[in-house]
C-alpha cells in the first residue's frame, strides 16, 4: 500500500477548501463568571441589574439641597445645618430622599458639631452616580462570540451574572503513530524516540482556546490506525494524525482517511511542510501531520489553528512584523513557499535577521526562532543586505534588547547566557554557529555585537590578532578574552583505536568528523595535517561537516565518527574520552559601540565576574587567568 506522489496544493487553497467544509456543531455549558477567562460567549449577555442599583455618593462629604447652595460665594459664605440642610455620606453611600448634590469634605468649614459653612454653590446632581450608571439593566453587556476579557468579567458580575453561557471547548484528539515511539523517558534505547509532538499540539491548543485530549501511541499498523481514527471521531470535534502523513510503505495517514471519509489536500506547497494530509471523516475535520517537528507544528498553526477560530466565531489575529535586514544569503525555489526561522537582533539602530537550520527535524531551530520569514512562490530568496519582513514569535521590545553573538561556538557562551538571564531578566541573548571567521565577517558588517574566534595564526604563532587586522578594516572593535580551553581528539570511551595524533586518522575503516568551512577548529585541524604532511584526501570524512564541538561529539557517541578534534567539555558531556592535542585561547571580538555601551558594559562585568569563571572551569577543560582582559583594540583615542 504507497501512494507514490504528493500534490501541491497553493497553502491559501488547502485553508479555504478545510474552512469551507468544517460544520461544527457548537455546545453550550454555564460556567462561574470567576472562572470564564478567556471563554468565548454563547450568546449575548445582559444586565439583569443596574450597576449602581440607587443614587450614590461619588465623594466623601456632604449630601446637600442644591438649591441652598446658590447664594454661597468667598463675599457670602452660606451655613447649613445637620440633618435639616446636609447629611454626611461617604463613598458609595445611598443619597437621602430630598437630596441632590454632594460637596466633598475638603470644601467645607466646620463651625460647631453640627453647623457648617461653604464658599461655593453646589450643581444639581454634582459628585452623584445616578442608578444604571455603570451598567442599565437589561443593557447587553457582551455580545455573543466575545472571547471574555479580564474586565468583561468585572462588567458581567456588577450587571448581575454570576453564571454566563459560553461555547464548550471543541475537542481535538490527538493519535501520534510510529512503531519507534515510546512515551517521555530518561532512558532511550537504540531504535526508540521519545514522543514530545503530542504534548506540543496539546499546549498550542490550550493556548488557542480548544480541548486537547491526548490518545496514545498507535504502532504503524494499518488496522490499529483506523480502528484509533474511527473511535476518535466519534467523541471529537477534530482529529489530528501525527506521523505518516507522506508517501513513504508505512504512511498510512492518505489511505486511512480515504477509506473512511475524503481526501480534500495530500500536499501543500511549502517548505517545510510538505507532506500534510487535510480530510473530513463523518463530518469531522482530520489533520495528518508530518513526523518531523518543525513541519508538524507549522501545519498545525496553518489548519488547527484557524479551524478552532472556525468554531468559536473568530477572527484570528495575526502576528506583528517587523522589517530588517538579511545577515547571511537566505535561497528559496520556484513553485513553493518558504517558510524560514530566523533570530534577529538590532545593531546599532538597525535590525538585523539570520536563518536559522531549515531541516524539517530541528525542534531547537524553533526554540531559537525570533520570527519566521515568508518567502513567496516565485520569489528565488534574498540577498545579504536586502531588507524583508519578518513575522515577530518575540516581543520587538525583546527583541530590542537582544545581544547577538555569532562566530565559534563554545560551552562557555552558553554559561554566559544563563548567567546574563539570571543578572538582568531584561536581557537576551541568541548566537549562531558560523565559524570564526563568519564571525569577524559579521562584526565587519555590523551583525552582531559580539562574535567568537579562536584561529590559529601559523605564520605568528598567535591567535586572533593577525586576522582581525587583515579582515576588520573599516570596524572598530575590542577583543576581549573569553577563557582558554583545551582542543583535543573526541573519541569513545576507551579509545578502541588509540588514537593520538593526526596521522592515525589516514588508517583503513577509521571515519572523522570535520567542522565547518571557516571554524577556527578546521583551520587548526588542517595546520595539524600540515605539520604532519597528510592530504586532506587520506581522511575519510573531511569533507563531512559540524557545526559545534557538540555535534562532533554526538557523531562520536552515537557510532557515525570514530574521531573528531574538539573541546573537552563536549567530550565530558558526552560521556566521551578526550586526547589533549592543544591549548587555545578563545577571545570575544565585539563593536565598539556595543563595548562602550551601558549593555556592554553590564556583559563585561559578568564576563570578568567570579560566577562565571567559576561556573566555566566547573565544566573541565578550560582555564580563565586571562577572562575579561582586553587582547587587542583596532582604534587609539
Amino acid at each position: 500500500m504507497r501512494k507514490i506522489y504528493l500534490e501541491d496544493t497553493p497553502l491559501d487553497e488547502a485553508q479555504r477548501d478545510i474552512l469551507h467544509r468544517a460544520m461544527f456543531e457548537k455546545k453550550i455549558e454555564w460556567i462561574p463568571t470567576q472562572k470564564a477567562l478567556g471563554r468565548v460567549t454563547a450568546q449575548g449577555i445582559f444586565a439583569k441589574v443596574s450597576m449602581p442599583n440607587y443614587h450614590a455618593s461619588a465623594m466623601d462629604g456632604i449630601a446637600v439641597k442644591a438649591e441652598k447652595t446658590y447664594t454661597a460665594n468667598e463675599l457670602n459664605p452660606v451655613r447649613l445645618v445637620r440633618h435639616e440642610d446636609y447629611v454626611i455620606v461617604d463613598t458609595g453611600d445611598p443619597i437621602p430622599p430630598g437630596f441632590d448634590a454632594v460637596i466633598m469634605i475638603e470644601n467645607v468649614h466646620q463651625i460647631d458639631e453640627d453647623t457648617l459653612e461653604i464658599l461655593d454653590a453646589a450643581a444639581p446632581w454634582q459628585h452623584i452616580r445616578p442608578i444604571g450608571e455603570d451598567v442599565v439593566i437589561g443593557e447587553m453587556i457582551v455580545p455573543a462570540y466575545h472571547k471574555l476579557r479580564a474586565v468583561d468579567l468585572g462588567a458581567l458580575l456588577a450587571g448581575g451574572n454570576v453564571v454566563v453561557p459560553v461555547l464548550a471547548k471543541p475537542r481535538v484528539a490527538i493519535i501520534p503513530t510510529g512503531t519507534e515511539l515510546i512515551p517521555p523517558s530518561e532512558e532511550v534505547k537504540l531504535g526508540e524516540i521519545i514522543e514530545f509532538n503530542g504534548t506540543v499540539f496539546s499546549a498550542y491548543l490550550e493556548e488557542w482556546g480548544a480541548e486537547p485530549v491526548y490518545r496514545g501511541i498507535v504502532k504503524d499498523d494499518y488496522e490499529q490506525i483506523k480502528a484509533a481514527v474511527l473511535e476518535a471521531v466519534k467523541e471529537s470535534d477534530m482529529v489530528l494524525l501525527n506521523a505518516g502523513s507522506s508517501a513513504g510503505t508505512e504512511d498510512y495517514t492518505y489511505h486511512v482517511v480515504a477509506e473512511l471519509g475524503e481526501v480534500l489536500t495530500h500536499g501543500v506547497a511549502t517548505r517545510p511542510g510538505k507532506p500534510v494530509v487535510i480530510g473530513m471523516i463523518q463530518g469531522t475535520p482530520i489533520i495528518g501531520l508530518p513526523g518531523y517537528p518543525v513541519s508538524a507544528y507549522l501545519n498545525l498553526e496553518w489548519f488547527a489553528r484557524p479551524l478552532v477560530h472556525h468554531y468559536y466565531g473568530l477572527q484570528e489575529v495575526s502576528r506583528p512584523k517587523l522589517k530588517a535586514k538579511m545577515g547571511r544569503r537566505v535561497v528559496s525555489v520556484m513553485g513553493a513557499e518558504d517558510f524560514v526561522r530566523m533570530t534577529i537582533g538590532c545593531i546599532d539602530g538597525q535590525y538585523v535577521a539570520n536563518p536559522l537550520t531549515r531541516a524539517a527535524g530541528v525542534t531547537m531551530s524553533m526554540v531559537r526562532a525570533d520570527g519566521l520569514l515568508r518567502i513567496p512562490p516565485g520569489n528565488l530568496g534574498f540577498e545579504q543586505g536586502d531588507e524583508a519582513e519578518i513575522e515577530l514569535y518575540r516581543p520587538v521590545e525583546q527583541i530590542n534588547q537582544t545581544v547577538v553573538v555569532t562566530g565559534s561556538h563554545d560551552l562557555s557562551v552558553d554559561v554566559l547566557h544563563s548567567l546574563l538571564r539570571k543578572t538582568y531578566p531584561n536581557q537576551f541573548l541568541v548566537s549562531s554557529h558560523v565559524g570564526s571567521m563568519g564571525g569577524i565577517m559579521a562584526i565587519q558588517k555590523g551583525e552582531a555585537h559580539m562574535a567568537g574566534v579562536h584561529l590559529f595564526d601559523e605564520s605568528t604563532g598567535t591567535y586572533n590578532v593577525p586576522f582581525i587586522e587583515k579582515y576588520l578594516r573599516d570596524k572598530e572593535a575590542v577583543l576581549v578574552n573569553l577563557v582558554y580551553r583545551e582542543q583535543g581528539w573526541i573519541v569513545p570511551k576507551g579509545n578502541p583505536l588509540g588514537i593520538e595524533k593526526v596521522g592515525q586518522l589516514t588508517q583503513s575503516g577509521v571515519t572523522y568528523i570535520n567542522r565547518q568551512r571557516g571554524a577556527g577548529t578546521r583551520l587548526l585541524f588542517d595546520y595539524l595535517l600540515k605539520q604532519d604532511q597528510v592530504q586532506r584526501d587520506q581522511i575519510y570524512g573531511y569533507d563531512r561537516e559540524a557545526i559545534s564541538h557538540l555535534s562532533v561529539a554526538a557523531a562520536v557517541a552515537g557510532g557515525t565518527a570514530d574521531a573528531g578534534l574538539g573541546i573537552y567539555s563536549a567530550a565530558q558531556a558526552m560521556g566521551l574520552d578526550f586526547v589533549p592535542v592543544a591549548e587555545e585561547r578563545y577571545d570575544l571580538l565585539i563593536s565598539r559601540s556595543y563595548y562602550e555601551s551601558e549593555e556592554g558594559k553590564k556583559m563585561l562585568e559578568l564576563i570578568s565576574s567570579s560566577s562565571f569563571k567559576e561556573e566555566v572551569e566547573a565544566l573541565g577543560g578550560y582555564s580563565c587567568r586571562d577572562t575579561g582582559k582586553v587582547m587587542y583594540q583596532n582604534y587609539n583615542d
